[in-house]
């Protein structure tokens, strides 16, 4: 994957920083259309330069946190280390050293305001468990007051959040689910920036390449689709990161997809040593999908080491199965997401991504190729001479690493460092971090 420019310099491994990316082809044009968007009348002079100096502070603030990342990353130093800190090392980061300050720079700089404007369940409220879940979790974390990373004022802020639920809705608005036209869902994500675009200049000011939506629907991608001019600049954090489907890993995040049961905050972590493994690699689920449809047809109860059901009985647990397990197939379903690949981390088991145009979480910062396999679509056949032909040494490397990675696929309320949440905000903040915006008012 290419990794976003600043990225691949900092929290990736070796490079000096390169220049950040605009995403806009005209940076003019931010200017124009802020001073268009300008009553005269109302603003006098005074408030202009007030306006201006918020500006370049806050962007003369990610300028130190840019150039702070870059420092670590060449002295391969951990320099804002404090005793009690977890520090992230070895070859399962890309630059373990530029992910730290990364990180510290974020919790020093990161400031997101959450646009007031909409009512819930449309808005400011999104679904807190299932399949989905990873959508409303976000949006309550930082609406609840307790997220760092809350901007008070707008005009503090770096990064500015529409608070839209897709899965709210589909839910509401489509039900009766007799047309499933995305225009529906179009109209209200354009209309929404419509409003707040006309209301406020900050969207204006950058063509949206600083706010972002975040879902986990697998409608998400299409929200763009009718306008792609609007959207062009608008980081996606989506869970359904297709590349092959307008997914761009320079512009959007990619996010982890988990199913979190009711009163509990994800799957069970089962952390079984390799040697009480017994399973060479175990599949259950649904047909969903081409991908799967493949796998069944090869696999579904045919061996015993390449374990593939449809669905279990009841006296067999699945989490438990997972845990026995060495390898864990994770085939794309209806979308490449799927929620199998966080269960895995949990149980101790390496995933195995079979999927050929998904953008894995948290890529810019984790080296996927440590700690999972991936196994393309055409070579399902061979799923099983493939894992075979993984060496014990190189197995017992891998399943180390996945546990190494765990506290990056947990959930926690509120959000902890390094944890799930934080990571998603992470990859929010490297994309903010890589784009420079010109100054709203020139002398």
């Amino acid at each position: 994957m290419e990794s976003v420019a600043m990225i691949s310099a900092t929290v990736g491994r070796g490079g000096a920083l390169a220049p950040s990316v605009s995403r806009g082809n005209n940076p003019r044009f931010f200017f124009d259309h802020w001073k268009d968007s300008i009553n005269p009348s109302r603003k006098n002079n005074t408030s202009i330069r007030r306006g201006r100096s918020r500006f370049m502070s806050i962007e003369k603030g990610l300028t130190r946190a840019r150039s702070a990342i870059r420092e670590a990353a060449r002295k391969r130093s951990y320099a804002s280390f404090q005793e009690g800190d977890f520090l992230p090392m070895g070859s399962v980061y890309r630059n373990p050293f530029a992910f730290h300050q990364s990180l510290k720079e974020m919790e020093k700089r990161f400031r997101i305001w959450v646009y007031k404007e909409g009512e819930p369940p449309i808005f400011h409220h999104g679904p807190m468990n299932d399949i989905y879940s990873i959508e409303g979790q976000f949006l309550d974390e930082l609406e609840s007051g307790k997220s760092p990373f809350l901007a008070k004022d707008p005009n503090e802020a770096n990064a500015f959040f529409l608070p839209v639920s897709v899965v709210n809705i589909v839910q509401y608005v489509y039900w009766p689910y007799t047309n499933y036209s995305r225009a529906r869902l179009q109209n209200i994500v354009k209309d929404y920036i419509d409003l707040v675009s006309h209301r406020y200049p900050y969207w204006i000011k950058s063509r949206g390449a600083d706010h972002f939506l975040l879902s986990c629907h697998d409608w998400a991608p299409d929200v763009s689709a009718a306008h792609p001019k609007l959207y062009e600049n608008l980081i996606r954090a989506l869970c359904n990161a297709n590349s092959s489907e307008g997914f761009q890993p320079h512009r959007d995040v990619s996010v982890p997809e988990i199913k979190v049961p009711y009163g509990q905050f994800g799957p069970p972590c089962l952390n079984k040593t390799p040697n009480n493994r017994t399973i060479l690699a175990f599949f259950a689920g649904g047909a969903h999908g081409p991908v799967r449809t493949q796998l069944f047809s090869h696999w579904r109860n045919k061996d015993n080491e390449i374990q593939v059901h449809e669905y279990l009985p009841k006296t067999q647990n699945y989490f438990s199965l997972m845990g026995q397990s060495m390898f864990c197939l994770c085939p794309s379903g209806y979308e490449v997401a799927s929620p199998r690949i966080v269960e895995s981390v949990h149980a101790g088991c390496v995933p195995v991504i079979i999927s050929d145009n998904y953008v894995l979480p948290f890529s810019d910062v984790l080296d996927w190729t440590q700690f999972s396999v991936h196994v393309p679509v055409s070579m399902i056949p061979r799923i099983k001479e493939i894992l075979k032909g993984i060496s014990v040494e190189e197995y017992v490397e891998k399943q180390r690493k996945v546990v190494q990675v765990q506290r990056h696929f947990t959930l926690h309320r509120p959000a902890k460092r390094y944890d799930l949440l934080y990571m998603v905000m992470h990859s929010v903040w490297l994309r903010r971090l890589n784009l420079r915006l010109p100054p709203p008012w020139f002398a």
